[in-house]
C-alpha cells in the first residue's frame, strides 16, 4: 500500500505542477497572444479578419428620413408660431463599399467610399409619392442671403419671383424634396447674382447624397502603429478644412466614423464627417453588452452643438445662435442652414418653444455608438442629425410675408446598423470567445495545481508513516537499548505491531 501511495503521490505531484506551469505561462503570455491575434486581425492588411468588413461593410445600414410638415404655412406668413407635425420614417437600406484603394508606404491607405440607398417601403411609414407642405427652401435661403444686398436688387428677385409663381411654401412630393426636382428659379437667382448658388440641375434635400462618395480619406493601416490604425491622414488631399474661424475647428480629427484603434479606454472617441463638415467628440456614457460581446457606449456630449458663449472652444463655429445648432452655412454655400439634435435635443428651450409640435427625447433622439473596446469594431450605432433652416421677413421680398425669425426643422435621419449573422459569430468566435477561453484556462489551471499539489503533499505524508512501525521490526535493522523511564512499562508486547506492519 506504501508503494501505491507514492506512486499515487508523484502522479498527483506531477499533474498539479503541469497545471501550475501552465497556468503561470497563460497569465503571464495569455495576454501577449491575445494582443497579437487582435493586433493581426483589425489592422487594415488584406490577410486580417476585419478587412474585408473594412472594405465591402457587410453590416446592414439603414437611413432613415423624418420629415417635418408645415400645418399652418398661411399663418406663418402672417408671423405666427409654425405648427409642426413629423411625417415618416421612410426608409433606405444603404450599401457602402470602398474603390480606389491604394497602399502608401508611409503606413497609409486611401480610398473612395461610396453610398447606395434603396427605398424599402416595407420598412417606411408612407411612400415616396405622398405630398408634404414645407418650407421653399431655396427661395427662402436665397432670400435670406440676398437680405444685405440693395433693395433694387431684391426688388428684382421678388419679381421674378411672381413670375415664376414662387411661394415661401410648397406642397411637393417626399421624392422631389430628398432627391431632387427641377426648379428653374436656379437659373434665375444665378442670373441676378453669379455665383450665389453655383450649381445647375436639380434641387434637393440629399441631391448628391446617393451613388456618391465622402471624398477621398487617407487612413494609417496599422501595420507599423496599432495605435493609428484608422486614423485620418487627411481628407481630400488636406490636413484640416477652411470652413471654420478657429484653428481647432477645422482640424481632421480622429477616424472616418468606421473602426478605431483596439484597446480603447473608457474616455472618448473622435471622427471626422464630411456630412457635418467637422470632427465630432462622443464621451463614454456605460458598459454593455450586445448579443455577448462586451461594449462601451459613447454619446454626444451637451457641448457638442453648444455655442462660444456656453463653451468657449466651439467660439470657431460661430456666428453662433442658441445653444444647442452649428451654424453650417459656411460649408453650405452660405446658406443659412443648422445642424442639431432631432427635435432640438439638448437644446435650448427657446428653440423648441419656438415651433409647435416638437418633443425631444434622450431614447428617441439622442446618438450612441457601442463599439467593442478589445477592436475598437462599432456593434451596434446610431447616428442621429436634424437639418433646420433659418428663415424670416426680408424687406424688398414681398414673398417672405411677416414671417418671425425662426430655426425652423426640416428633416432629421438616423443611420443605423449593427453586426449580425455569420459576421457577427465569426467576430465573437476569434475576437471574444478564443480570448475569454484562453483567459478563463489560466485560473483554472491555477485552481486545479492547488488541490492536486496538496493531495501529493497528503498521500507522500501518509506512505511515510508505516515504513517507520516497519522498521522497529525488521531484524536487520541495528536496535538500541530500550529507554525507560517511570512511565514506560518493564514488559510490552509489540507483536501486535510487529504483526500489523508485517501484513502492510
Amino acid at each position: 500500500m506504501a508503494v501505491a501511495r507514492r506512486r499515487a503521490a508523484v502522479g498527483l505531484g506531477l499533474a498539479g505542477g503541469a497545471c501550475l506551469l501552465l497556468g503561470v505561462c497563460l497569465l503571464l503570455a495569455g495576454p501577449a497572444i491575445v494582443k497579437e491575434q487582435v493586433v493581426k486581425n483589425v489592422r487594415i492588411d488584406p490577410s486580417s479578419i476585419s478587412f474585408g468588413m473594412w472594405k465591402d461593410i457587410p453590416v446592414p445600414f439603414y437611413l432613415s428620413v423624418h420629415l417635418f410638415e408645415v400645418l399652418n404655412p398661411t399663418e406663418v406668413l402672417d408671423g405666427a408660431k409654425p405648427i409642426l407635425r413629423q411625417r415618416g420614417p421612410y426608409v433606405y437600406r444603404e450599401f457602402r463599399y470602398k474603390t480606389n484603394i491604394t497602399f502608401h508606404d508611409n503606413d497609409t491607405v486611401s480610398y473612395l467610399e461610396y453610398r447606395k440607398l434603396f427605398f424599402r417601403p416595407d420598412l417606411s411609414n408612407g411612400t415616396e409619392d405622398e405630398y408634404i407642405v414645407m418650407p421653399n427652401i431655396l427661395m427662402l435661403g436665397a432670400s435670406v442671403m440676398m437680405e444685405n444686398l440693395p433693395n433694387f436688387v431684391k426688388l428684382l428677385l421678388s419679381g421674378a419671383l411672381a413670375g415664376l409663381k414662387q411661394e415661401a411654401f410648397m406642397n411637393r412630393t417626399v421624392g422631389d424634396i430628398l432627391w431632387g426636382y427641377d426648379d428653374p428659379l436656379l437659373d434665375t437667382i444665378n442670373m441676378i447674382v453669379p455665383g450665389l448658388i453655383p450649381f445647375k440641375g436639380k434641387f434637393g434635400m440629399f441631391v448628391g447624397f446617393n451613388n456618391s462618395n465622402t471624398g477621398l480619406f487617407t487612413v494609417y493601416t496599422g501595420m507599423k502603429n496599432i495605435s493609428r490604425v484608422h486614423m485620418v491622414d487627411s481628407w481630400n488631399g488636406l490636413k484640416k478644412v477652411n470652413y471654420w474661424r478657429s484653428t481647432g475647428c477645422n482640424m481632421i480629427n480622429g477616424t472616418a466614423g468606421e473602426m478605431w484603434p483596439p484597446f480603447m479606454s473608457p474616455t472618448s472617441l473622435e471622427f471626422y464627417s464630411p456630412d457635418a463638415c467637422r470632427s465630432m467628440t462622443l464621451v463614454y456614457e456605460q458598459s454593455g453588452e450586445f448579443k455577448g460581446v462586451p461594449t462601451y457606449r459613447f454619446v454626444a456630449p451637451k457641448t457638442l452643438f453648444a455655442n462660444g458663449t456656453d463653451y468657449p472652444p466651439n467660439e470657431g463655429f460661430c456666428p453662433c445662435r442658441q445653444s444647442g445648432i452649428q451654424n453650417v452655412s459656411t460649408c453650405r454655400l452660405n446658406a443659412p442652414m443648422f445642424i442639431s439634435h432631432p427635435h432640438f435635443y439638448n437644446a435650448d428651450p427657446s428653440l423648441v418653444n419656438a415651433v409647435e409640435g416638437l418633443n425631444p427625447s434622450k431614447e428617441h433622439h439622442a446618438l450612441f455608438l457601442d463599439v467593442h473596446p478589445m477592436t475598437g469594431i462599432p456593434m451596434n450605432c446610431s447616428i442621429k442629425l436634424q437639418l433646420n433652416q433659418y428663415l424670416k421677413q426680408v424687406s424688398g421680398i414681398i414673398q417672405t410675408g411677416k414671417i418671425t425669425p425662426v430655426v425652423l426643422p426640416l428633416l432629421w435621419f438616423a443611420e443605423s446598423g449593427n453586426i449580425e449573422g455569420s459576421v457577427l459569430n465569426q467576430f465573437y468566435t476569434n475576437l471574444v470567445l478564443i480570448p475569454s477561453i484562453l483567459d478563463y484556462l489560466q485560473y483554472i489551471f491555477l485552481g486545479l495545481s492547488v488541490p492536486l499539489i496538496i493531495s501529493a503533499a497528503v498521500l507522500t505524508m501518509m506512505s511515510q508513516r508505516p515504513t517507520d512501525e516497519k522498521s522497529l521490526c525488521d531484524p536487520t535493522t541495528p536496535s538500541t537499548p530500550p529507554q525507560f523511564s517511570e512511565t514506560t512499562p518493564l514488559l510490552q508486547d509489540t507483536s501486535t505491531s510487529c504483526q500489523d506492519a508485517a501484513e502492510a
